[in-house]
């Protein structure tokens, strides 16, 4: 039988418990022992070493994984233990042909990791968040030869004229790409912390980036709308990307154009109605009544035209309608030159075009609003990351990487 408790037996009791946890409060001060933050604990209690290793593209199609000393930082340096970065075409074509003559070079920038030091000037991230040891965070671009740039005045330049980690020539840092296990983040650098995002969302931020850069230059055109039919041709990576942004931004009516029947069933599940294989079709007139058929006897109001091909640019021109709208992303290097006839294809049609060519800032930071999105109306955003490699293995990934046989490969560290 339970007995019954009065209410100064409680108070009793209370002052008892409170008696106890003050106690081991004091204990634990004494002997050092007083608990941080999980995230804080957990960087905290890990043993920075002395030296970090570097996937390093030394020769074509050929990278070595070399050991270098970590530098002491600055008061304004972070330095990020990575966890993972994803491959992307621009890797590919340094690792196929060096056209931007960097060998020797550590590659890498669509890379995550976490705070494990910081210089004491280090207080918040380029959009005014809080920065502590263990925290999540991605970088975006250096601005380091052009300090008049700031989060504030994201609209006036996209990263094409900054530098960017993973792109540096080598110097004696060494740790400049996140093909590695640590970054060295210096001064002058941007940024984010997105500690509330997963590992692969992580990794997808930099080519979501790229998509929500071009989708809001295509709203500049002022045709892009809810109802606007858009046409998205390739269906790689990036087109699969600029689906799911078009279908977070309520725009439903989406016909994906490739040549890979796998790829055009995933472009399905991130959001396209309906979909056209090119190989099914002889001749660009004969693939243009294709698309127009997909979308119900009509041309598209709008195209996103998402190969580094220029054939494929040449063709985009037929599937878009009289008055429409076209954004050019796919070439991020020189992929050679595309034949129109500007009076068919541009004059005649009085055709809007926009060019697209990575992201702002403020891009950057709008990115991790769509991933929350698109995963809140249940796009598969992270099943585009179909590989993971070890750093080790990382010539197998580019290798992987341009055989086509997967979507995104990322690099992963244990």
């Amino acid at each position: 039988m339970a007995v019954p408790v009065t209410l100064r037996q409680e108070e009793t009791m209370d002052q008892t418990n409170i008696e106890e946890i003050v106690r081991q409060v004091l204990s634990s001060m004494a002997d050092g022992s007083v608990k941080t933050s999980s995230a804080a604990s957990s960087a905290a209690s890990r043993e920075i070493p002395k030296t970090a290793h570097v996937a390093m593209l030394t020769a074509l199609e050929h990278f070595d994984v070399k050991e270098f000393p970590i530098p002491p930082l600055g008061d304004g340096d972070i330095l990020v233990k990575v966890e993972g970065c994803g491959v992307c075409g621009t890797d590919a074509h340094e690792f196929k042909k060096d056209p931007f003559s960097l060998i020797p070079v550590a590659l890498g920038h669509e890379g995550t990791g976490e705070i494990v030091a910081m210089g004491k000037d280090v207080k918040k991230d380029s959009a005014g968040k809080d920065l502590h040891i263990g925290d999540k965070v991605v970088t975006c671009m250096i601005f380091k030869d052009d300090p008049e740039i700031t989060m504030y005045d994201l609209n006036k330049q996209n990263v094409g004229g900054a530098d960017v980690y993973g792109l540096l020539p080598d110097d004696d840092i060494h740790l400049n790409g996140w093909f590695s296990d640590y970054l060295f983040i210096r001064k002058g650098s941007t940024v984010f912390n997105v500690s509330d995002l997963d590992l692969d969302s992580r990794i997808l931020i930099e080519p979501c980036a790229v998509l929500v850069h071009a989708v809001e230059r295509a709203k500049s055109t002022g045709i892009l709308r809810f109802n606007s039919r858009v046409v998205v041709q390739g269906c790689g990576p990036i087109g699969l990307i600029c689906i799911a942004v078009l279908r977070t931004m309520g725009i439903e009516n989406i016909v994906a154009v490739d040549g890979n029947e796998q790829r055009l069933a995933f472009a399905k599940r991130m959001g396209a109605d309906k979909s056209v294989n090119f190989a099914n079709f002889k001749g660009v007139e004969a693939l243009a009544e294709g698309v127009k058929e997909a979308f119900g006897g009509h041309y598209a109001d709008f195209g996103f035209q998402c190969t580094g091909n220029p054939h494929a640019h040449s063709n985009i021109y037929k599937f878009i309608r009289t008055g429409g709208g076209l954004c050019e992303l796919g070439f991020f290097i020189n992929g050679g030159d595309a034949t129109i006839n500007p009076h068919f294809d541009i004059c005649s049609k009085e055709l809007t075009m926009v060019g697209s060519w990575v992201y702002t800032l403020r891009d950057y930071a709008t990115t991790f609003d769509f991933l929350k999105r698109a995963q809140a109306i249940g796009l598969p955003m992270k099943e585009l990351i179909t590989d993971k490699y070890p750093l080790n293995q990382i010539n197998e990934a580019l290798q992987k990487n341009l055989s086509m046989t997967g979507l995104k490969i990322a690099i992963v560290n244990e």
